[in-house]
C-alpha cells in the first residue's frame, strides 16, 4: 500500500513533536520522530511509504498538496496536537477532496485525547489510530489492502457502514522496541536533518528515542498520559549502540545525538547498561539526554564517560508542597543533591521550571527561580503551568473550570508562542505567570555573570559556539518582549495556513470530552 505520513503545515517551524507544541523562543524545531518511527516500521512491513515535515521544509498547503498528488496515496496519516488541530483538520478535508479514495487517518496527542471530538470535526477523517499507533497502522494497511473489515482493530476510532464514530479497545502497548528501524535511517532517507535544531544542543543533531513510557505519575505530562503509558520499555543496549555506529557512519558532521527518551535515566540499570556498551565500543559521539532529579552520582559518572555532555531536568518548582501537587515524586533534597552530583561529574544542565502550578505564589516562585540561579545551569526555561486534553492535570483544570480558553486555538499567542490558557492559583492572573516568565529568563540571562561565562565559553569550548549562536539569533528577539502584550489567540495565519473558521471552532474547549 502507498502511505503518505505528513506533518501538517501551519506556522513556520512549528514543532508538532515538541512535549509543549508551539513555535520557539530558540528558534528549536523538532523532529516528526513518533511519524518517522511509524514510516519505518510500515517500510519494513512492505509498504511504500513517503514523510513529509512542511514546517521544517517550509512548505505551503499547495505545495503539500502537489507533493501528494504526484505520490497519489492510498493512505493519509496526518500528526495532530491541540493548538494546530484545527488547521491539522482544514489539511485533511483538502486532501480527502483532492484524493476522495485515499484512507484519511489522524494520529498524535489531540486526536489521541479527543478522539470522538476530533472525528466530528470533519467527515473527511476515516479514522483516528490513538495512542501508540505503529502496530495500528500496520493492521489498518493490512485490512485495507486485503479488503477486510477495520472494525477489530485494537487502538482504532473509525465510521462504521453507517457513519457513525466506533472506538475499538486500546491496544496492547508494544513490547520489544528493538523490531522498529532506526529513526536515523528514516531521517537520511526522507528528510533534510539539518532542518532540525535544539537550542540546548551541538547542531547539526540527530534525535532518537531509546525507550517509550515513563513510570512517573506528573500530572501535568502529555507523552506518558496520551500516548505511550506509564510503563517504561526500552530498546537493548546492543539495539541503542548499533544506531549511535549507524549515525557516525552515515552522518559524519552529526555534533550530538538527543535521546529525546521521557526519562533515560528511568531504570539506572539499563541505563548504565548503555553506557558500558557505548564505552565498550569506544564511541566518539557526545549525546544529550532527558533525566529525573532522582538520578544517582554513580550513573551520571558513567553517562559522562560514555559521551553524555549534557542532561535535561524537568525541577518544575522548589517548593515541596507544589511538588507534591503535581505528583513529582521527588523532593526538594533530592533537587540540591542533583546539582551537586552534576557539577561533580563534569554534567552540563538544561533546567525546566514551571510557574502557576497548584499551590504556587510569588514567594514559591521567587524561591525556585532563586535555586534556578544556584544550579548554575548551562541553559534554564521558565514556562507558565501549560495543560493538554488527556493529562489529569487538564481534567482537574476543566472540572474546576480553571481553562481559560475558549477553543483550542487559544493555545498559542499570535505569533504561535505558548499561551496560558489555565489558571491553576488563585493569587495570580494567567497575565502575571506570564509576565513572571518573561520577567524570570530575562534575569536569568541578563545576569552579568551568565553572560561572561556564556563569552568565555565561546573560546573555551568552541564546539559549543555554533549552537550558542543560532540559538541567540532568535532568542534576543523575544528576551526584551511581553509574551502576554501578544497573547491574543490566533485568529488568522496566512492564506497557506491557519483560517478562522467558525464552523471548526464550534467544536472547541468548552464541549471536550474530558
Amino acid at each position: 500500500m502507498k502511505i503518505f505520513l505528513l506533518n501538517a503545515p501551519f506556522l513556520p517551524k512549528y514543532s508538532r513533536c515538541s512535549r509543549s507544541p508551539a513555535v520557539t523562543k530558540s528558534g528549536t524545531i523538532y523532529y516528526p520522530i513518533w511519524l518517522a518511527n511509524a514510516t519505518g516500521y510500515l517500510e519494513k512491513h512492505g509498504h511504500v511509504c513517503k514523510l513529509l515535515d512542511a514546517p521544517a521544509d517550509g512548505l505551503s498547503r499547495k505545495q503539500v498538496g502537489d507533493i501528494v498528488r504526484e505520490f497519489q496515496p492510498e493512505m493519509i496519516v496526518c500528526d495532530t496536537t491541540t493548538p494546530s488541530i484545527y488547521s491539522d483538520i482544514e489539511v485533511v478535508t483538502e486532501l480527502k477532496c483532492q484524493h476522495p479514495k485515499a484512507f484519511v487517518v489522524l494520529v498524535g496527542t489531540h486526536a489521541s485525547a479527543l478522539p470522538e471530538d476530533t472525528m466530528a470535526l470533519s467527515a473527511s477523517v476515516d479514522a483516528i489510530a490513538r495512542h501508540e499507533y505503529d502496530d495500528t497502522l500496520r493492521e489498518l494497511a493490512e485490512n485495507l489492502q486485503g479488503l477486510k473489515s477495520v472494525a477489530g482493530i485494537a487502538g482504532l476510532t473509525y465510521r462504521d457502514d453507517h457513519g457513525a464514530v466506533k472506538s475499538n479497545p486500546n491496544r496492547v502497548f508494544m513490547a520489544d522496541l528493538d523490531k522498529i528501524p532506526f529513526l536515523s535511517a528514516v531521517y537520511k532517507k526522507h528528510l533534510n536533518y539539518k532542518n532540525y535544531f535544539y537550542a540546548h544542543c551541538r547542531y547539526p543533531i540527530i534525535s532518537i528515542f531509546t525507550s517509550r513510557g515513563c513510570t512517573a505519575r506528573c500530572t501535568f505530562c502529555m507523552y506518558p498520559q496520551t500516548m505511550f503509558g506509564q510503563k517504561h520499555r526500552a530498546r537493548s543496549p546492543k539495539n541503542i549502540a548499533d544506531e549511535f555506529d549507524y549515525i557516525a557512519k552515515n552522518f559524519p558532521d552529526v555534533k550530538d545525538i538527543l535521546v529525546d527518551d521521557d526519562t533515560f535515566s528511568m531504570n539506572h540499570e539499563h541505563a548504565s547498561a548503555v553506557c558500558n556498551e557505548l564505552i565498550r565500543r569506544g564511541n566518539k559521539l557526545t549525546w544529550t539526554c532527558e533525566v529525573r532529579a532522582s538520578m544517582q552520582y554513580e550513573t551520571l559518572k558513567i553517562m559522562k564517560q560514555a559521551g553524555c555532555r549534557l542532561v535535561v531536568v524537568g525541577y518544575e518548582s522548589y517548593d515541596q508542597g507544589v511538588l507534591n501537587n503535581i505528583k513529582k515524586g521527588i523532593t526538594t533534597k533530592m533537587m540540591d543533591r542533583f546539582a551537586e552530583d552534576t557539577r561533580r561529574a563534569g554534567m552540563k544542565v538544561h533546567a525546566c521550571f514551571m510557574a502557576g502550578n497548584p499551590g504556587d505564589s510569588r514567594e514559591t516562585l521567587e524561591k525556585t527561580f532563586q535555586f534556578a540561579l544556584r544550579t548554575k545551569s548551562d541553559t534554564a526555561q521558565f514556562f507558565p503551568v501549560l495543560v493538554y486534553p488527556g493529562t489529569e492535570m487538564y481534567t482537574q483544570a476543566k472540572a474546576e473550570g480553571r481553562i481559560t480558553a475558549n477553543s483550542f486555538r487559544d493555545w498559542l499567542t499570535n505569533d504561535g508562542m505558548h499561551n496560558s490558557v489555565v489558571n491553576m492559583i488563585d493569587t495570580m492572573t494567567t497575565k502575571d505567570l506570564l509576565d513572571w516568565c518573561d520577567s524570570a529568563r530575562r534575569r536569568y540571562y541578563l545576569r552579568p555573570s551568565f553572560m561572561a561565562s556564556k563569552f568565555v565559553q565561546l573560546f573555551t569550548e568552541p564546539q559549543e559556539a555554533v549552537k550558542t549562536m543560532k540559538a541567540l539569533v532568535t532568542f534576543v528577539r523575544h528576551l526584551f518582549r511581553n509574551v502576554s502584550d501578544r497573547s491574543s489567540a490566533l485568529t488568522e495565519f496566512n492564506a497557506e495556513g491557519f483560517k478562522d473558521r467558525s464552523e471548526l471552532h464550534s467544536v472547541g474547549i468548552k464541549n471536550s470530552a474530558n
